[in-house]
């Protein structure tokens, strides 16, 4: 019978450890940063500026945490010469043009950061020999066709769309420099895609719950764009519990080199719910009676139903979610919450890290 063990024990591994992550002052690099910092590792971030509207990087003080480096990753000249310097045991690759909305206005930066920019990435790993890679993509790189069963490692990369394209662009480089620079034993690099992620501190344009917290905050009507669309919603914590575990076995040397180095973390089905079902349960929690316009947007688009199958992490790994649906919103809605009342989000963000932690069990290796 597998035994079950705490997580805490396979966090150690980052205690002291150099670890470089690229979108550090972005939504889920800036969670992984400041959880990676209160662990005791030497970060190193690199990323644009935060945004004017961005909160997360700033609450949680992380240019006073971590070292922290303002580029591009466009730029291979600059980043590899940070990458050169720091000499990273480990790199976490989140920097991405993020918003579907924002790849239809300006869909040459999209392409450019998406794939451009992650194949600097990959190119300045290569170069300089570090020893570990998490590719962070998104379940969108997957030929979305609407099926009701989740996608899988192995089904076919694509995308109707500018956003979806660059990611399945994104996952086919790094898959041609696995092949072709990367193969060894064991395991040394992966690349991981998560679904819609949700959590304290994103305030990006065009996603639900961002919309939703500022038109509370402005005291404005929300427009909603696709109510009926469906995703699989998962706090942040989620599938960055799956990055640092899998990154933890790829420096231990414990994945062999037959199992293929793409990996999916989502949530259970229960928790793939309408947009719709979503803003329901948000304005309910927050107790707020602010109007609902449906207003669908015809200019771009957006899949319908879009799942993940984590069959295979929670085999190899030994990963699954630890949050259900209410957890999920519980977590979300309190750190909005904090927020709105002015509240102190750091701590907000601490206590959440700690009380996930506490919670997670995984299956012993």
């Amino acid at each position: 019978m597998k035994k079950f063990k705490n997580y805490s024990v396979f966090l150690r591994k980052y205690k002291n450890l150099k670890v470089l992550i690229t979108g550090s002052t972005g939504f889920k690099g800036a969670w992984l940063s400041y959880w990676l910092f209160i662990l005791g590792a030497k970060v190193v971030g690199v990323g644009l500026r935060p945004e004017k509207n961005s909160i997360i990087f700033k609450s949680l003080k992380l240019n006073k945490k971590i070292k922290q480096y303002y580029i591009d990753i466009r730029d291979l000249k600059k980043l590899d010469r940070v990458i050169k310097k720091e000499k990273p045991r480990i790199v976490f690759h989140l920097a991405a043009q993020s918003i579907v909305s924002q790849s239809f206005k300006n869909p040459t930066e999209t392409v450019t950061t998406n794939v451009i920019g992650s194949t600097n990435v990959l190119e300045s790993v290569r170069l300089n020999k570090v020893p570990n890679l998490v590719y962070v993509t998104s379940d969108k790189c997957y030929l979305n066709l609407d099926k009701a069963n989740g996608y899988k490692e192995n089904d076919t990369l694509g995308g109707l769309d500018n956003y979806s394209s660059s990611k399945a662009s994104a996952e086919i480089i790094f898959n041609s420099y696995y092949n072709s620079y990367f193969k060894s034993k064991y395991l040394n690099v992966a690349s991981v895609r998560a679904g819609n992620v949700i959590g304290g501190g994103d305030l990006k344009q065009d996603r639900i719950i961002p919309d939703i917290i500022k038109s509370i905050k402005l005291k404005k009507n929300l427009i909603l764009r696709n109510p009926s669309s469906t995703r699989p919603w998962q706090h942040v914590l989620e599938p960055l519990s799956g990055y640092l575990l899998l990154g933890n076995l790829l420096m231990s040397k414990k994945l062999d080199n037959k199992i293929k180095p793409n990996w999916n973390f989502g949530p259970y089905e229960k928790n793939c719910k309408k947009v719709k079902e979503i803003t329901k349960k948000i304005l309910k929690k927050i107790k707020s009676n602010i109007k609902v316009i449906i207003k669908k947007n015809k200019n771009f688009h957006e899949s319908n139903l879009l799942s993940l199958n984590i069959n295979k992490a929670n085999k190899e790994l030994g990963w699954k979610p630890t949050l259900n649906f209410e957890n999920t919103m519980d977590f979300t809605v309190s750190w909005y919450k904090a927020y709105l009342k002015g509240e102190n989000l750091e701590k907000m963000t601490s206590n959440q890290i700690k009380l996930y932690t506490s919670k997670i069990r995984i299956i012993k290796q």
